[in-house]
């Protein structure tokens, strides 16, 4: 290959050198806006099914609230306290309960999205490998 090479001209070598290097930065963007679409969509089908399920969730989790209220409030009334303080006390225990598990979820989602990793792999290597190729036609 370096013989082939040494017949051609200086400007015509840099010339196909440049046009190699232009075209493979092409293939790289079009690799990494491929792998980001693919990515994607994977994601929203994922959200969309999460969104459904968390609609749910939230009505079951309010009934299911409403009733602690309720079972708790009819303990405390039977333990003395009046009907209005028993369901004003039950109501605050069961909300301080739900924010605090509310509080820790949110912070562990929180770390766990900083922590997340967010590059493409396939791209990084073949940019890698590209760069090899690019240098050792530079030498």
């Amino acid at each position: 290959m370096s013989d082939f090479n040494q017949n051609k001209p200086l400007p015509e070598l840099i010339g196909g050198l440049l046009t190699d290097v232009t075209g493979l930065v092409r293939k790289e963007l079009e690799l990494a806006k491929t792998e980001a679409s693919e990515s994607l969509s994977r994601a929203l089908g994922g959200i969309e099914l999460l969104a459904i399920g968390l609609v749910f969730a939230i009505g079951a989790l309010g009934v299911l609230l409403s009733a602690l209220v309720a079972g708790l409030a009819a303990f405390l009334i039977s333990q003395g306290f009046t009907q209005s303080a028993g369901n004003g006390l039950s109501a605050l225990i069961v909300a301080l309960l739900v924010g605090i598990i509310a509080w820790v979820m949110i912070s562990k989602g929180i770390t766990a999205l900083r922590a997340n990793n967010w590059t493409f792999e396939r791209t990084t290597a073949s940019i890698g490998r590209d760069a090899e190729v690019v240098k050792e036609k530079t030498s």
